[in-house]
């Protein structure tokens, strides 16, 4: 029996509307989690993070276990006492730096080995390390299984024996995980853009048992189209009553169609990376607050929005933060960024629940795609 109680309350098509029950909170899906790699959502305060609507945050175990140390954190009372957010808490298992600093890394079939981009140290990290750090020492709600995975394009061989060792570690970490009742464990899939070994891998997780499913190893260079192709057939494979978690995306189109083809979890540090360099994202896409037409627009980011950020302040007065290079401008257009995705995330509920949702996904896809203010 899974650790969280997960309700489908609506459908359409492939897509789901539902709510994850933890004990620190219901997460609505779809659900977009903001990323607090190092214990922080960048810029922002926890409150004012759940002033825009966010049910869970991500954190980081790589970082976190190099900076302060997962112990110092256990110490200090748990990942969610040391940073004062009580709602639930994902942590990601530390594969994607693993892949993302492989010049300093090296993956056997016992552990990760590598040196820590901070000071140079060297650190081992094994399913059962992964496990102790994220469940005991951070406290997180979800714990993600540690895996290995690839940069795409790839040669599908070296694709397969990421996959398997991931399903391997996926064994590893459920029998050092063990059952819980308060903390979830998510198993990931992987497979590259070879629907086979997505399959192979779905089925060799299922037969383990998680509570939740995760699509790993897309938005690592295989682009849009190649995102979405994969997504006609991988979430599917999953199984339909826990939900699944599509990791590291991603912009509102991504999102948009994803969610159409039945994934219920999201994150991505876009809206905080493009917020501090200026860029907000709207209905109509991206636009660069840097641009001189903002310098005397008198019209807030989005009235519609009730945080501050999106609905107070003008974008003259915020193209001229950027232009001055004023902290207070990265930390408003951030704040606003997350907003924008949790009111993008609302209205995907809606349309499901009101069974519009492929109206919803046309207009919004045809009004990002007519942005033309997206540099940075």
């Amino acid at each position: 029996m899974a650790a969280f109680p997960f309700r489908v309350e609506a459908t359409d098509g492939a897509a789901r509307a539902g709510v994850l029950t933890t004990p620190r909170g219901d997460i609505r899906t779809p659900a977009f989690m903001p990323v607090g790699t190092a214990g922080t959502v960048k810029a922002l305060t926890v409150d004012q993070v759940a002033a825009t609507g966010a049910d869970i945050i991500l954190g980081n175990t790589y970082h976190l276990m190099l900076r302060p140390s997962a112990e110092r954190v256990a110490r200090l009372g748990g990942l969610h006492r040391f940073m004062r957010w009580e709602k639930p808490i994902l942590t990601d298992s530390g594969g994607f730096q693993v892949m993302s600093l492989s010049r300093i890394s090296k993956v056997t079939e016992d552990a990760v080995t590598f040196q820590s981009h901070v000071d140079g140290s060297r650190h081992v990290l094994s399913p059962e390390r992964s496990m102790e750090i994220q469940a005991d020492l951070l406290g997180s709600d979800i714990v993600m299984q540690l895996d290995e995975l690839v940069g795409l394009p790839a040669a599908e061989d070296r694709v397969a024996e990421a996959m398997r060792r991931s399903a391997r570690w996926a064994e590893r970490c459920r029998a050092a995980f063990g059952r819980r009742d308060v903390q979830a464990l998510f198993g990931i899939q992987q497979g590259g853009q070879v629907e086979a070994l997505r399959r192979e891998s779905a089925e060799r997780l299922t037969e383990i048992g998680f509570d939740g499913y995760a699509i790993g190893g897309l938005a690592v260079g295989e682009g849009h189209q190649g995102m979405v192709e994969v997504l006609e057939y991988a979430p599917a494979m999953l199984p339909a009553e826990r939900p699944r978690y599509l990791m590291g995306v991603g912009k509102p189109v991504d999102i948009i169609e994803a969610a159409a083809r039945g994934v219920d979890m999201f994150d991505c540090v876009l809206p905080t990376r493009s917020g501090r360099h200026g860029q907000a994202w709207t209905w109509e896409g991206p636009i660069n607050l840097k641009n001189a037409r903002f310098a005397e627009d008198k019209t807030p980011l989005d009235p519609s929005i009730q945080v501050p950020a999106s609905s107070h302040y003008s974008k003259a007065y915020l193209h001229h933060l950027v232009k001055a290079d004023e902290i207070l401008g990265r930390v408003l257009i951030s704040w606003h960024n997350l907003a924008f995705f949790q009111a993008l995330m609302a209205e995907i509920r809606a349309a499901i629940a009101a069974g519009r949702l492929e109206a919803f996904r046309r207009q919004a896809l045809a009004r990002q795609a007519g942005a033309s203010d997206s540099a940075v």
